[in-house]
This record gives C-alpha cells, sequence and structure tokens, in this order.
C-alpha cells in the first residue's frame, strides 16, 4: 500500500457559497446556501479497525438553532429544457464515407450494452463497408480479449492448484503431519481462495470437499477459539474468520463473528497508546456527555429517516460488554485495567438495563432520544462504581456504537482528530510532497509530487528513508511515518537517506510546505513527468484518471480536455475506477462540462425542501464519443458523476467495468455538538436526472439484494490476478523522479501502451467502444499501428 504523506483521505467535504442568482455567470443553477455536503466514503476496512482512535471529521458549517442552515427553494423547474446539444465547433467531423455507410446503430447499440455476440451477428448481415470491416476487426478484438483473459484464468488455476498440491506435500512430509501453525493455514487459505476465483463451479466444490481442506477448516475454527479465550482478537480474526468470510460469503454467523472480532480488536486499539508518542488519554481528552446529548438532539430532526432509537441502545450495550471483555482478557498493555470481579459486576449491572436480548428500551414508547440519554446515564452511573474507566472513555465508545447504527457515514469526530481529518478532505496539508511505502518493510520513497519541497531537496523515487529526525524507521509503522514526516508549514524535517543503487546513506534536511495533491492523471507520465493523456494518438483518443472530486477537480479537468481538443480529441475516457468520491459541488461540475442544461443530481432529505444542481450550456464541451470506467471502489461523487452521464435523459456517457460501491447518500458537518467536536451525519439521499436513487449498499444487503449503486453498460469484472497486475503497471506509470537520474542507477521503469492495455481488460474494452463508435461516425480508424494492433498478443522484450 501506498501513502501520500497525509492523513489518508476518507471522505472530502466542501463549503458552498450563499451566491445571488441574478448575478450567477451559471444561468439556470440552483444554488442553495452554505452548508457543507459531504459525499466521499469510508474505506470499511480503516473504519472498522482504526475508528476508536483515527476517526475523522470535516470543517465548519453555519448553524441555526440546532445547528442547520434551513434548505432554500427555487421557483425555477429542473426537468424544463432538458436536452444535450452539440456545439458547432465540435471536433469530430464526420467523412463522406459515413454519409455511404450502411445503418450501423444497432450494431452500435448491441456493443454499448456489452452484447458483443449480437454485435458480432448484426455485421454477418450487414453489407460490405469500409465502416462495417472496422467494426468487425474491433468486435473480433473484443472475442480476442476474452479467449486470452480466459486462457490467463486456466493458467492462474493450474497455478494455484500446483500450489495448493506442494502445501499438502509440505505438511505431509514435516515432522509432525497434521498440527498446522499459522502460516500453514494461511497458505492454505491463500491458495484455495485463489484457486476457487479461477475455477469453474465443479472445480470450487471439489477443493472445498478436499478432506484436507475440511481438516484446515476445523482447526482454524478451533484455534480461533483459544485466541478469544487469550483475548487475541486480531489473530482469531486474521487466521480464521477473515477467510472464513471469504470463502462462505453467504454465512451471517461467520459474518458476525468476524465482525465482533474487529469490534473487540478496534477497542483494544482505542485503549493503548500509540507507537507514534500518542497515549490514549490523549485520544479521549476534550469528550463530554453533553456532544452526545447535543447530537441526539440535531439527529432527532435532521437525520436523513426516523431514528430507531431502541436499536441504538441495543449496539451502545453490546459495545459496554465488548469493552468490559477487552478488559478482562486482553493480555496486552491497555491504558486502563479493571479486575475480573469488576468486570463481572460491570456485566451484571449491563443486564439490568437490557431485561431482553434485543429490547433494551422495552417498547414503543419509550423509543426516544430521552430514554436513550437515561441508558447512558445509567452506563456512566454503574462505570463509577465497577469498571471506574474515565467518564470520557465510556461515553466515546457508548456514542461510536450508538450512531454507528445509524448507517457507516454518521459519527461524532472527536476533538483530537478533527484537524487531520480537515487535511485528508481538502487534499491539502503541510509536508514535504513525496508518496511512501514499507511493502516491503521498508520505507520508501515511491514517488514525488511536482514542484514540492522533496522534489527540490534532491530526494528521488526509490530512495530508502532510514529514520526521521534521528529515529529508526525500521519498526515504524507507516501511520507513524506519515505523522512524523508531515507538520506545521515552515518547520523542518531531518530524513536520512539511503540510495539502494549507490549504498550511499546522507541526511536531508527539508522545510515543510504547503502541498496540494492534484486529482488529475494521464495514463503515464512522459520524461519530464508531464502527464501523457493521450491513450491512442494515432485516433486522437484520450484518457484522463479523476482520483479525487477536490475544488479544483472541474476547472483542471475543463482545461485539460481543452488541451486535448486543440490537439484533435475524437473520444474520451474518463477513468473513475477507485475514486471514493469528495465534493458534491466537484461532481457537478465534471457533468457540467459534458451536459448543456437539465437537472445533474437532487438531494432529498427527510425535512425541508429538494435541491438540485442544474446544467448550463456555457463551457459545455463538444459531443464526442465518452466512455467511464467504473469499479467497487468508485462511490459517491464518482457515483454521481457515472450516473448522471449515464443517464437516460442524456445518454451522454458509456459505462465499463463493474457494479460501484453503492453509498447514495450525502453527508454534512457540524460542529453544533460544541467542545471542538464535529458530528458528521447523513441528511439526504440524492437521485439522478431521471429521479432514480442511487441505492444503499448496506440497506440493499439488508434487503437481501446486490443492485446497488450504479451498473456498468458494458461489464467486465476483473479477477484479482488482473487487479494486481494492472494496478502494478499503473503505479510505476505514475511514478515522478527527479530528470538527474545518473547518481540513481537509471530511468523510472516505464510500460508500454501495449503492455498497459493487456494488462487492464477494462481499459482495453472501453477503448474498443470509444473506437466502434467512431468507426459508427465513420472516422477512418487506424487500426494497425502499434498504438492499438495486437493489444493482446504477447508483449516484445523491447516494449518496457
Amino acid at each position: 500500500m501506498c501513502w501520500v504523506v497525509q492523513a489518508k483521505q476518507l471522505n472530502v467535504c466542501k463549503v458552498e457559497q450563499v451566491l445571488d442568482l441574478n448575478k450567477s455567470e451559471k444561468a439556470g443553477r440552483f444554488y442553495r446556501p452554505a452548508i457543507f455536503w459531504f459525499t466521499g466514503h469510508h474505506n470499511m476496512a480503516i473504519w472498522h479497525f482504526l475508528k476508536a482512535c483515527m476517526q475523522k471529521s470535516c470543517l465548519y458549517l453555519g448553524i441555526i438553532t440546532l445547528g442547520l442552515i434551513a434548505l432554500a427553494g427555487s421557483s425555477c423547474d429542473p426537468e424544463q429544457g432538458v436536452q444535450v446539444v452539440s456545439p458547432p465547433a465540435a471536433t469530430i467531423q464526420e467523412s463522406q464515407s459515413a454519409q455511404d455507410a450502411p445503418h450501423l446503430q444497432p450494431v452500435i447499440d448491441s456493443i454499448c450494452r456489452g452484447d458483443f455476440e449480437q454485435a458480432r451477428q448484426t455485421l454477418r448481415q450487414t453489407p460490405a463497408h469500409p465502416a462495417a470491416g472496422q467494426m468487425k476487426r474491433l468486435v473480433d478484438r473484443y472475442f480476442q480479449i476474452q479467449q486470452q483473459r480466459d486462457q490467463k484464468r486456466q493458467a492462474a488455476y493450474q497455478e494455484q492448484l500446483a500450489e495448493f498440491e506442494e502445501i499438502k506435500e509440505r505438511i505431509a512430509d514435516s515432522n509432525t503431519p497434521g498440527i498446522l501453525d499459522v502460516n500453514d493455514l494461511d497458505d492454505t487459505m491463500v491458495a484455495v481462495i485463489r484457486a476457487r476465483e479461477y475455477a469453474v463451479e465443479d472445480q470450487k466444490s471439489a477443493l472445498l470437499n478436499d478432506p484436507f481442506v475440511q481438516d484446515v477448516l476445523a482447526q482454524m475454527k478451533v484455534n480461533a477459539d483459544a485466541d478469544e479465550q487469550q483475548g487475541k482478537w486480531l489473530d482469531a480474526y486474521a487466521h480464521c474468520y477473515y477467510w472464513l468470510t471469504a470463502i462462505f460469503t453467504d454465512d451471517e454467523s461467520y459474518r458476525d463473528r468476524a465482525e465482533e472480532l474487529v469490534e473487540l480488536s478496534a477497542i483494544e486499539l482505542g485503549l493503548k497508546d500509540s507507537s507514534c508518542g500518542e497515549t490514549a488519554a490523549e485520544r479521549y481528552e476534550g469528550i463530554k456527555a453533553e456532544m452526545f446529548l447535543r447530537a441526539l438532539r440535531l439527529l432527532s430532526g435532521n437525520y436523513v429517516h426516523e431514528i430507531d432509537y431502541q436499536q441504538m441502545a441495543t449496539k451502545s450495550l453490546k459495545r459496554c460488554r465488548l469493552l468490559g471483555k477487552v478488559l478482562e482478557k486482553t493480555q496486552e498493555s491497555l491504558a486502563w485495567s479493571a479486575s475480573q470481579e469488576q468486570v463481572a459486576e460491570w456485566n451484571i449491572g449491563l443486564e439490568t438495563f437490557q431485561p431482553g436480548d434485543n429490547q433494551p428500551l422495552q417498547n414503543a414508547e419509550k423509543s426516544t432520544p430521552e430514554s436513550l440519554v437515561r441508558v447512558l446515564e445509567n452506563v456512566l452511573a454503574l462505570n463509577a462504581i465497577t469498571l471506574k474507566l474515565p467518564e470520557e472513555v465510556m461515553v466515546a465508545h457508548f456514542t461510536e456504537a450508538s450512531l454507528a447504527s445509524l448507517d457507516p457515514f454518521t459519527s461524532l469526530v472527536w476533538p483530537w482528530n478533527v484537524k487531520d481529518f480537515q487535511k485528508s478532505m481538502t487534499q491539502q496539508f503541510t509536508g514535504i510532497g513525496v508518496e511512501i511505502s514499507k511493502s516491503t518493510g521498508v520505507l520508501k520513497v515511491v514517488s514525488l509530487l511536482p514542484d514540492t519541497p522533496a522534489y527540490k531537496s534532491g530526494l528521488d523515487a526509490d530512495d530508502e528513508i532510514v529514520a526521521v529526525n534521528g529515529e529508526p524507521t525500521k519498526e515504524m509503522t507507516i501511520f507513524c511515518a506519515v505523522s512524523k514526516i508531515t507538520g506545521p508549514k515552515g518547520t523542518k524535517v531531518l530524513l536520512t537517506i539511503r540510495r539502494p543503487s549507490t549504498g550511499e546513506t546522507r541526511d536531508v534536511t527539508i522545510k515543510r510546505g504547503k502541498i496540494v495533491v492534484q486529482p488529475l492523471r494521464g495514463w503515464t507520465r512522459d520524461a519530464d513527468g508531464d502527464w501523457n493523456d493521450l491513450i491512442d494518438p494515432a485516433n486522437g483518443i484520450g484518457y484522463i484518471r479523476l482520483t479525487a472530486f477536490t475544488e479544483s477537480s472541474g476547472p483542471d479537468l475543463d482545461e485539460s480536455l481543452r488541451k486535448l481538443e486543440k490537439k484533435g480529441l475524437k473520444g474520451l475516457i474518463l477513468d473513475l475506477r477507485f475514486n471514493s468520491g469528495g465534493y458534491l459541488q466537484a461532481s457537478a461540475d465534471v457533468v457540467d462540462l459534458f451536459v448543456a442544461e437539465g437537472m445533474i443530481v437532487k438531494s432529498k432529505p427527510r425535512h425541508g425542501l429538494e435541491t438540485y444542481e442544474i446544467a448550463h450550456r456555457s463551457g459545455t464541451h463538444p459531443d464526442y464519443p465518452l466512455v467511464i470506467l467504473i469499479n467497487g471502489s468508485s462511490a459517491s461523487a464518482s457515483e454521481i458523476v457515472a450516473g448522471a452521464l449515464q443517464d437516460p435523459k442524456y445518454q451522454r456517457a458509456t459505462l465499463v467495468g463493474s457494479r460501484s460501491y453503492g453509498k447514495g447518500s450525502v453527508q454534512v458537518v457540524t460542529p453544533f455538538t460544541g467542545g471542538g467536536s464535529q458530528l458528521k451525519y447523513t441528511i439526504a439521499y440524492y437521485h439522478l436526472p431521471s429521479n432514480q436513487r442511487v441505492e444503499n449498499r448496506y440497506q440493499m444487503k439488508k434487503a437481501d439484494r446486490e443492485d446497488w449503486g450504479i451498473a456498468p453498460d458494458v461489464e467486465v469484472k476483473m479477477r484479482s490476478n488482473e487487479i494486481k497486475e494492472m494496478i502494478d503497471i499503473q503505479r510505476h506509470n505514475d511514478v515522478l523522479a527527479r530528470t538527474d537520474h545518473e547518481a540513481n542507477g537509471g530511468a523510472t521503469e516505464r510500460h508500454a501502451l501495449k503492455e498497459t492495455l493487456q494488462a487492464d481488460p477494462q481499459l482495453s474494452t472501453g477503448l474498443l467502444v470509444i473506437q466502434s463508435k467512431l468507426a459508427a461516425q465513420g472516422v477512418a480508424l487506424d487500426l494497425d499501428s502499434l498504438v492499438t494492433e495486437n493489444t493482446l498478443a504477447e508483449s516484445s522484450k523491447n516494449d518496457k
């Protein structure tokens, strides 16, 4: 995993200004009052493990009474005058052959819904014509891609099966056959899961029914029970229930057990001092019960739907029991402790608050904010005579569990970490401007950021950071390294650097400065470090990867498009894969570049008026073919962009890839809770131009459905080996190193375009879709250039 030296971005928010509609340059756009709209999404693994000690938050929200400015409306009708226009200055000029071409729209329709077999059948019945001939070659190439992918799948299955058999033989030949250590268990599970991924259904069943696998599964459960008895929550999860949930995805009992182990691990983490010098006491400093009370007051009237206070109480009391379990069984050193007698008294007391397993409030009349407050008061009183933990600790855990029962995006952010989260939301921070990794156990510079202190200091990609301010990094976590390298603007940090190519070690002092992470990238960097954003220069097809929706995303994309259009842009691939979201306004700005007028997105709260983002005519780019790449990590603002441009009302883009994350909601952040804390909560669901909601994955899972998020038009699911290869190549192509490479052993590794496409079937398919659209328009494509020909053939040794 690579980290830009800052707090990792989980969410982004934005202050929107109150503007006079009559004075706005965006005629027809609907503006809402100043309020923070929060559309990023949490990485759930990070949320589970680090929630207790690393929660983040956002900025200031203007408030009245209960902390929220009333949403204002407008008399304009967002449904009026909706259309997509192609400006007169459109880049694409159809050739004369397009006028004589047979009607190829049915072929394009088939391709754009992913039915390449139907496209091939239709082309076989189409009269001979250059345009039809080009499309036939492109459709044939699609099937070539699928054939090679299947060959790779079969090879990967045989490889994993061989590895599985090797593990069985190794264990059988060991001194203690039948007794497996955790490494044997993990190795077996990795081989089984990977083999199942590449297997057909019969092969999957045969793997699970293998007697050796059954023995491994049984021993894993025995080991996990022993780990739990010893308070080794993370071991029980990592060496057993992580694997069980990955294999038996529909087994709720495994999933519930895994979630509880993760929660226990998070509680333990929150009660321990950090290896970076931060104490647990500092983490809970300033937390007050009043913060939770004010949060309840605000949520009761403004949360996106009616609140089940009974469920909140149930979850909070469960957290209280787990807290006692951690204090009783954890063998690690904790900041606070309690005897077995104290924990026993604690548990007995908790039972009096919850007569039934699922009904702490017993009836609907008692399911009110006041009743939940009484539960908290009773918990605090019980703690004072039993566990005797600091009240701040008890309030924090009760609050976190209570709010987590509402949805994964609602939380109360404590005073200690507000500042760090502001960095991640703005994508601006003070540091030195490097991307670092410790994937190999050595802290290394993966890439530099342009025009930063690190770039100017002489650091380079692949340099090893031996020490930070004299402290060795060998045992330092990546989180700790990030916190030590970043710091206030103008301060200095001393890095001890080792250059692998020469073995030279030297100290480098760097003055920290303001760092702005640019959200736009091309498919690779040129020798001078600039992005190459033409994926198919022979046919004028551009590629832009948008990594986050920041305040500058819309203007930056606008500028990039204008530059590409001057080069003769004929089609564009916009890559939103792994883009977890950002500012709602930024997503509207991006859509606005491609749609001339009409509604972009509508936010619908429980109370108050609906609010809209509306496109405007000025600045709309030509109507060239547009493909958007999405996957399961495309969330929030990414889903707004993909969904709006795919929407039947506009049909501006074709989506290629796999189903998106499925967030579908808008968060706001307010300091109404006081004391330096901030409440982030879900206030609205958002709807796309045709008024359909982007369904939330958690609500859909509860309904036993999987149709959350945005579905692609052309589905291309990638397997884990494909994703790894794609990310590895993308990471190499992204690296920014200094141009003076003589002292660093040569130029940075880059991958040729053919190799990049070969490793990325979603990108390759997206390129075929755009090329097909251009062919149908009568554009004479160059399908024989090195850029596009034999994309899936074996790469030559000179490709890199």
